[in-house]
């Protein structure tokens, strides 16, 4: 039987390369039958003035925060302030009417068809270093002129659904969602070093800074000015969270009711049961059941990971792009639960596949190309993309971006860029260009009218 001692250094180990003065780092805590078993921090929370992570470092836990977004709803449902199944609009009437029912458990469960912010305002020329409220969010929600798709058609990763859940919060208790999760979460559970970041230029102690990875083995600060509640925003510490994954075994907050419909999957109108349940994703690994959530914005990436049937949890805080923290927590559950693992799989990425042949389609010529120069305009983000020939494809002209490079792929052109993933140009019944939808990622269909000069 190995030592706690044993157990403890080869943790250490798979975070040696980062614990080191001149590198971003990481915070670790893990729980077991009810008690955090160990709890660590590696690397540097701020290089420019020396500042080593601890466990009692606060990172942006990014997307882990839905979870407690999801908390707050399902409590206020079974406090009967509202239900899982009401309209949105019926708490957010100014959100469009799109002729098809969004209720909250659409936004919980990812499948409202709303278009992502991140992905929209980065269309609309946002850059991801800009300042981005939640207020800014929400007008964006507001603005939105169709859906991705009907409702319950489909599970679309949507961080738009969880933003407005934080308004419904606030809607329907009168609190903001801060002092809401303050007063019914973090204070209860004594998360003490723990808020949703309602004010990006709040000073803040012991928070960690965000990095990215640069060519020569360097870094740089990632900036920070994002307060997209219920989505993302909640800073927190591993001492903290490691109090909330203990809090589904014994629960101090929250009836074990709550916390049961957590983790109930939800359902697509065709009756498919998808992994994502309020907040949580719902999974396996070698045989053991998972509960668990990613997190990645800026530099800061995060993961928290329960097993369940053992009472066993890990969190992981970095704030450094290039970690993976999914994988750093899975090597923690193979060190303490090596005794009941299953076989280790091969991942689909490791497995060999045959390469798929693919045809070059025939190039446009420079008339062709021609064709489809001239400005493209969306009410939707209120914004104007410029569309130019060049030898070899298009050039997509955005007055906040670089060039973003379109190359023709049959009957449709693929952007260089991961927010602009696909355009198809539309015509009207003489053939003449009138416009294009963008699609691909977590926006779907967003229509781009071309101007007439």
């Amino acid at each position: 039987m190995a030592t706690h001692e044993t157990l403890e250094a080869k943790v250490d180990q798979l975070f040696v390369e980062w614990n080191r003065p001149d590198s971003p780092g990481a915070a670790v805590a893990v729980t077991r039958d009810g008690e955090v078993i160990y709890k660590q921090g590696y690397g540097m929370a701020n290089l420019e003035y020396d500042i080593p992570i601890t466990p009692t470092t606060i990172f942006d836990i990014a997307s882990v925060s839905k979870q407690f977004a999801a908390f707050a709803i399902v409590t206020l449902s079974h406090q009967g302030k509202l239900s899982l199944d009401d309209d949105i609009r019926t708490h957010l009437p100014d959100v469009p009417d799109f002729g098809n029912t969004i209720t909250i458990r659409h936004l919980l469960h990812h499948t409202s068809g709303l278009r992502d912010w991140v992905q929209s305002l980065s269309i609309a020329g946002d850059l991801m270093d800009d300042v981005i409220s939640f207020k800014h969010i929400l007008k964006m929600a507001r603005h939105q002129k169709a859906l991705n798709f009907e409702p319950g058609a489909a599970y679309l990763y949507s961080n738009t659904g969880y933003n407005l859940l934080a308004e419904i919060v606030e809607t329907v208790t009168g609190d903001s969602f801060r002092e809401w999760t303050d007063t019914h979460i973090f204070k209860p559970l004594g998360m003490t070093n723990s808020h949703f970041h309602d004010d990006y230029e709040m000073i803040l102690k012991n928070r960690a800074y965000s990095y990215q990875a640069v060519e020569n083995g360097g870094f740089k600060h990632a900036v920070n000015n994002t307060t997209a509640l219920g989505s993302s925003a909640l800073y927190s510490t591993v001492e903290d969270l490691a109090k909330w994954i203990l809090n589904f075994d014994h629960t101090r907050i929250g009836e074990q009711t709550v916390i049961e419909q957590m983790h109930e999957r939800g359902m697509l109108n065709n009756g498919e049961q998808i992994n994502y349940a309020l907040g949580l994703n719902i999974g396996e690994y070698r045989g053991l059941q998972t509960v668990g959530h990613s997190g990645s914005w800026r530099g800061f990436r995060s993961h928290l990971m329960r097993f369940p049937d053992q009472k066993f949890g890990v969190v992981i805080l970095c704030n450094l792009d290039t970690f993976n923290p999914l994988v750093l927590a899975e090597k923690v559950a193979d060190i303490y639960l090596s005794d009941v693992l299953g076989p280790k799989e091969v991942s689909e990425s490791e497995k060999t596949k045959e390469p798929a042949e693919e045809t070059e389609p025939e190039p446009l010529t420079p008339d062709q190309l021609r064709e489809f120069e001239g400005d493209y305009y969306t009410e939707e983000l209120d914004t104007t993309y410029t569309i130019r020939a060049r030898a070899d494809g298009l050039v997509a002209q955005h007055r906040r971006h670089d060039d973003i490079s379109l190359t023709y792929a049959d009957d449709y052109f693929v952007g260089d860029v991961w927010f602009f993933p696909e355009v198809r140009f539309t015509r009207d019944n003489t053939g003449r260009i009138i416009g294009f939808e963008l699609t691909g990622n977590r926006v779907r269909n967003l229509y781009f009218e071309k101007k007439r000069h």
